[in-house]
């Protein structure tokens, strides 16, 4: 707890959502001196990047249209608007970002350009958040996307980009709302919002929340409490202290789906479905605390200055990942889970405007350090066994999943243990050489270690702790992260731009003398266009990137004796891949109270430099679970005047498009004979339309909506075993009440 003690005293900072604050006289919240001449500037949305805003996650106030890279927010109206109940239902919004897998039940996987965002992408008030629960949307304000290259402020996080999850923020007025959402398969979930000030230099606001429902798969429920309190101090003028507070218990049942046989995961049986034993269980408790302050020195310079404390514990019980037979027969294994993270962070950020020599400067500069301590329990079942069979069944004959009955108890063999530190320091300059040219330099240097402490039990007596203890390779890894942006705007609202930037993705393996291999390097190139017509109600932005990943691990041809390897686990930086595409997003707003939101992507990820030997894989092959492309469009209308005021209506579509389930294929030795292990499942692509009507009166409002209207069936693949069929059509609605 030493550490603890050493971060609470410097419990401060503004949060990723207030980083815009006071940027150029736009901030979250500005009070003025008594609470009856408050003035509230609500969070900036921005719905494109052609707007000039500043950015939340961009950490250094620059303007959208000054940034090379796009992004996109989804606002709370937005949320509303659509009766989101998950982050995914958020993420149809986001052009790009896809849902990968279900992992079970217990997390949804995203990806984007062609990579995982779930491991290191996703953020909750500008801090790293473990990314292996179900986040809770009734307290988000706003959902950030940066996408492309993000190392240079965030170090280590892959090159497709980051979510960045906002949660709402105290007010000097008073407000709030309590609605009620019930829709298909039981679903109930009552929402309280309010806030207001407790004096001229204090306010609050606190979000809560209960969940219980059944669902469209058979014996699957679910059960959610959530509490989000914060509170504002308006030290002085020049200086904010935020405090926030999130609680989060997840009572889920694990599913794994349903499964393939061969290449084919739509089996003849129905959407609905359970394989799993039906005393299957999992509990997921996730705390989050940031306090954070933002002092503004004058008008041109500012501090930031964010302190973060997160707990997160998953447990799970139950049969697990379902690999049928081409009979239609398989084997349901015994698992159990217990994961737990603690991490804390501390971020320092500077941010100036000042001019040399005619030319305008947008200086940022800061460091950052998480320190992360998790644990990772290993169980075994009856005999010792790490994997034993609760039972065989059949996918056709449901009388053999149907029934439970008695199984071997498990007991812990393992505990590892792993102690992990980033630290990172970064500077960044946006140079105005004229009205009409700019520049975007910067660089970062991160230092990364991580070391992992295995506890083993002496056999038989099931508490590794008085066991055997083994310490492992302290990992470290020290990079420098360059990006550089060139930024040409012939006309107002017009926008062309240029960058290139580099991240690092840590390598695990070792080469043949055993020493751990250094990180691999990744590069990406982006060309792109932002675009305003019509005073800004129709605006455009179009991008085309490259991303090359040169330094692939892949299995070493020789060993250290120069005889040829046949240890997969000695590795060797050699392989390449590539991801290409490009993006193009469009928002309208063509007339008061119609709001129109589209995007296409096109990726294409391949291995394309890989040699033919066991363990690799095969060049030119799509890597698995990246979809060939996606695709939203949206619109939301509220009628503004006459008999029908306060009437809505909406829509939304989306598309994912061809892409691999399974693991993609790899080369294999065999008798002799280097032969190609064909693992790749081939998913169809899918469309799904939700539509939505409702009516305001008042300070009463009620909308329902009607999700996946075609009644589409289709499925989010991890790998082969956790094959999870999407939601069939559902009614949603919402009865809300205004303070």
């Amino acid at each position: 707890m030493k550490i603890v003690h050493i971060f609470l005293p410097i419990l401060s900072a503004v949060s990723f959502a207030q980083n815009h604050a006071d940027a150029y006289d736009e901030t979250s919240i500005i009070v003025n001196d008594t609470v009856k001449k408050v003035k509230v500037i609500e969070p900036i949305q921005i719905q494109t990047t052609v707007q000039g805003k500043t950015v939340a996650l961009g950490k250094t106030g620059v303007k959208a249209i000054d940034l090379p890279q796009g992004l996109q927010v989804i606002d709370d109206k937005i949320i509303e608007q659509q009766q989101a109940i998950r982050l995914s239902d958020v993420i149809k919004n986001a052009n790009g970002v896809y849902v990968s897998s279900a992992r079970g039940g217990a997390q949804e996987s995203f990806f984007s350009r062609g990579y995982d965002m779930s491991a290191n992408n996703i953020f909750k008030n500008g801090f790293r958040v473990n990314s292996g629960s179900m986040p809770e949307v009734a307290s988000l304000d706003q959902v950030e996307y940066l996408k492309g290259g993000s190392a240079l402020l965030f170090g280590n996080v892959a090159p497709g980009g980051i979510l960045n999850l906002v949660t709402k923020t105290p007010q000097f007025k008073y407000g709030g709302s309590l609605s009620m959402q019930a829709g298909s398969f039981n679903y109930f979930k009552p929402v309280l919002d309010f806030y207001g000030p407790l004096n001229k230099s204090i306010a609050y606001r606190l979000v809560t929340s209960y969940e219980n429902s059944e669902s469209f798969r058979d014996v699957v429920k679910r059960e959610r409490f959530y509490i989000n309190p914060s509170i504002l101090f308006k030290v002085s003028k020049r200086t904010n202290i935020l405090v926030q507070g999130d609680y989060l218990n997840d009572n889920w049942t694990p599913d794994f789906g349903t499964g393939a046989i061969g290449k084919n995961v739509f089996l003849d049986i129905p959407r609905s479905t359970y394989l799993g034993a039906r005393w299957s269980n999992g509990l997921t408790n996730q705390s989050t605390i940031t306090a954070q302050i933002n002092h503004k020195f004058n008008e041109n310079w500012k501090l930031n200055a964010n302190s973060s404390f997160q707990d997160f514990r998953r447990f799970s019980e139950g049969t697990e990942r379902i690999v049928i037979n081409a009979d239609g027969s398989f084997t349901r294994p015994l698992g159990k889970n217990n994961n737990l993270e603690t991490i804390l962070g501390q971020q320092f950020n500077v941010q100036g405007v000042f001019t040399t020599w005619g030319m305008k400067h947008q200086l940022a500069m800061g460091v950052d350090l998480d320190k992360s301590f998790t644990e990772a329990y290993t169980y075994v079942f009856g005999t010792g066994a790490t994997s034993v069979a609760y039972d065989t069944a059949s996918i056709y004959d449901p009388s053999t999943y149907e029934n439970d009955h008695a199984y071997a108890a498990a007991r812990n063999t393992r505990i590892v243990k792993t102690e992990a530190t980033r630290f990172g320091v970064y500077f960044q300059d946006l140079i105005s050489l004229t009205s009409k040219f700019k520049v975007l330099a910067g660089l970062r240097w991160s230092w990364q270690e991580s070391q992992a402490t295995t506890y083993a039990e002496v056999t038989g007596q099931g508490n590794p702790y008085e066991g055997t203890s083994t310490v492992g390779k302290m990992l470290i890894n020290k990079e420098f992260t360059p990006k550089i942006g060139l930024v040409y705007q012939p006309f107002q609202n017009t926008s062309l731009f240029a960058s290139y930037s580099s991240s690092f993705s840590p390598n695990t393996a070792t080469d043949v003398y055993g020493n751990v291999l250094e990180a691999s390097i990744i590069d990406q190139y982006e060309v792109g266009v932002k675009k305003g017509f019509f005073d800004n109600k129709l605006t455009t932005n179009v991008t085309v990137y490259q991303i090359i990943n040169s330094n692939l691990a892949q299995t070493a041809l020789y060993d250290a004796n120069g005889n040829l390897n046949n240890n997969a686990a000695f590795k060797v930086l050699s392989g390449e891949t590539t991801s290409k595409g490009f993006e193009i997003d469009v928002t309208a707003q063509p007339i008061k109270g119609l709001n129109v939101n589209a995007g296409y992507s096109y990726n294409d990820m391949r291995f394309t430099d890989v040699e033919a030997k066991p363990g690799n894989f095969i060049e030119g092959d799509r890597v698995a679970r990246t979809p060939y492309g996606t695709a939203n469009l949206s619109f939301f209308y509220t009628v503004q005047n006459g008999i029908l005021k306060g009437f809505s209506i909406g829509a939304i579509g989306n598309h994912v498009g061809d892409r691999i389930g399974g693991w993609n294929n790899d080369y294999q030795l065999v008798s002799g004979n280097l032969v190609i292990r064909d693992r790749e499942i081939p998913v169809r692509s899918y469309t799904t339309f939700d539509t939505s009507v409702g009516y305001e009166w008042k300070k009463f409002s009620i909308l329902c909506k009607l999700s996946n209207i075609t009644n589409e069936l289709n499925f989010t693949v991890h790998e082969n075993y956790s094959i999870n069929p999407i939601a069939p059509r559902q009614f949603m609605a919402t009865l809300k009440y205004k303070f």
